[in-house]
Formats: structure tokens, sequence, C-alpha cells
């Protein structure tokens, strides 16, 4: 079971995400719910003062949509790491952000190149992050070596902990979604738990975003998935929502998450659904055992020390 590399095969795009280009307009109800939901976290977001957040995956998809999110929250008072490897991609997003700012603002935007797909790359990334942010409030990581991120990047997050800041660790995956079979989502689950275990006062969350409408079937390697996200937009907007929307929902869940709470029985560790909502113990299938079993593999496989 490797808890350490998120698979990205086209088929789990197509369960996960779906894609369009297309603007579609929800419901009256629908943007009702959003904006409550949206004035929500900025209040929530207002107790953050210049938090810093690294996205890694943060150039597309549910990683932007959580980039840009955090910055209309903190009024572009946050300081934004971008991880991926899109550098076109990272200026446009930054840009934008900047833009979207109305006025004097003391945040700052980076971006740090890393193939997230390939573990020899995630040392380097993690040490650039580190010299630069010697604290960090937020990590979210929609791709690549999860585990090995984390570890790499827990001296900032635990002494933001130490300055008595809130610490959060995201990762966007399946919780309370997937069956027993998912290793990756076993993994996910057993992974926060661990980490929450040996780093308290930090929280770690494991999240469902449900269907999402990003790139991922436009970039895909198969001709059938690329000629899905063709279709898709016809009627993408019936089941499905923004990555714009999914952060939020995100957001609403990763601000009501506290270090002194779980989704079961060890406070720091909880599970997430697509609207924000705490999954407690639904589908989950880790036990003890396994939580043991995966940490101590993954520890050998990424030849790191105990974190």
């Amino acid at each position: 079971m490797r808890i350490y590399e998120r698979p990205r095969s086209s088929g789990e795009a197509f369960y996960t995400h779906t894609t369009t280009t297309t603007t579609t307009r929800p419901s009256s109800k629908r943007n009702n719910g959003m904006a409550s939901l949206v004035a929500s976290n900025l209040a929530a977001a207002a107790k953050y003062k210049n938090p810093v957040a690294v996205f890694v995956g943060g150039t597309s998809g549910i990683g932007q949509g959580m980039a840009e999110s955090l910055n209309r929250q903190t009024k572009g008072n946050a300081h934004i790491v971008l991880v991926g490897r899109n550098k076109d991609a990272a200026e446009t997003i930054i840009s934008k952000m900047k833009a979207a700012n109305e006025g004097p603002s003391t945040g700052s935007y980076d971006f740090v190149p890393c193939d997230v797909s390939s573990l020899p790359n995630i040392k380097p990334a993690a040490a650039t992050i580190l010299s630069k942010h010697p604290k960090i409030n937020f990590l979210v990581l929609t791709a690549g070596y999860l585990w090995s991120f984390i570890h790499e990047l827990l001296p900032s997050l635990r002494s933001a902990k130490e300055a008595g800041e809130d610490v959060k660790v995201l990762s966007v995956y399946a919780a309370g979604v997937a069956g027993s079979g998912d290793a990756a989502a076993v993994g996910n689950d057993v992974m926060i738990e661990e980490y929450a275990t040996r780093n308290p006062g930090i929280v770690f969350t494991h999240a469902a975003p449900g269907a999402v409408r990003t790139n991922i079937l436009k970039s895909s390697d198969s001709v059938m998935v690329r000629g899905m996200g063709r279709v898709l937009p016809l009627f993408a907007s019936l089941f499905t929502v923004s990555q714009d929307e999914c952060a939020e929902y995100l957001w609403s869940g990763l601000y009501r998450s506290t270090a002194s709470t779980g989704s079961g029985a060890i406070p720091g560790a909880h599970r997430i659904g697509s609207k924000g909502q705490d999954l407690g113990m639904k589908a989950y299938y880790g036990t003890p055992e396994k939580r043991k079993e995966v940490w101590e593999e993954t520890v050998k496989v990424t030849d790191t020390t105990e974190a």
C-alpha cells in the first residue's frame, strides 16, 4: 500500500473530476447558499493575520481554486505559495490574484517549480519553501507525493503551532467514498491519523471533493476521456460544482476542523465531504495495525527518518 503517492489514472479522473470551459448559471437557491458560505468563510479567515499557505498542485484545478479563494478571504494579506510544474499557469494565477485585491495588501505570492509526481523532486522543493517560510499555517495537497511533502514541511508547520498559531493540513482525495480495496484512499485516512497522533495541536484532514469541473479530462492521454470532456459541458452543471465552489466548501470544512476534536477517536484527524461536512467514520477501513504497517513501509520506501 503506497500512501505516499496519489494516483492519477484517466479512470479516476472521470469519477472524481469533470471538466468544462463553459460558464453555467446555478439556480437561485444554490447562489444564495454559496453567498452565505462565502460570507462565513470570510468571517472565519479574519482571525488569520498574514497566514502562510502552500498549495501543492496549486497551478490548476482544486488547488488553484483554494489558493484564489484564500486570497479573496484574506483580501490579499496571505502569503501564498504555488507548487507545480507549469510556470506560465502559476504566473497567470498570481497575476489574477493580485488584480483581485481591491486595496492595499501585505501578502505575497511565490511559485516553486516541482514535478510533484517524482519523489526525488520533493526534498529540493520543500527546502526552497522552508528557506523562505519558517512558519506555515496551511498546507493543501491536491497532487503528488502527499506523505513526503507533509514530512518535509513539518519543521515550518510545527514552528507555526509553537508560536500559538492555527496549523492545518488538507489532503484532497476520497474520504468516505472509496471501498476497502482502494489502497490510496485507506492510506490517506491512516496517514492523517498517524500524523495527527504524532503532531498534537496540528489539524490533518482528508477530504473528498466530489464531482468538480476542472481541466483534468482535457489533459488526459485517453482520446475517449478527452472526448467526454467535450460532451460533459452540455449537462455537467447538473451534477458538478466549479473549482471555486469546491474550494469554498473545502475551506468551510477545514476552518471548522480543530486540533482538539476529530472525526473519530483521534484528535486533530478529520474527514470531510464535498460540502465540507464532517464524515465521521463513514466508509472508513483503517485499523491501528494498518496505520502502523503503512507508516513503517512509507518511511522505508521514501528513505526518511521518523517524523
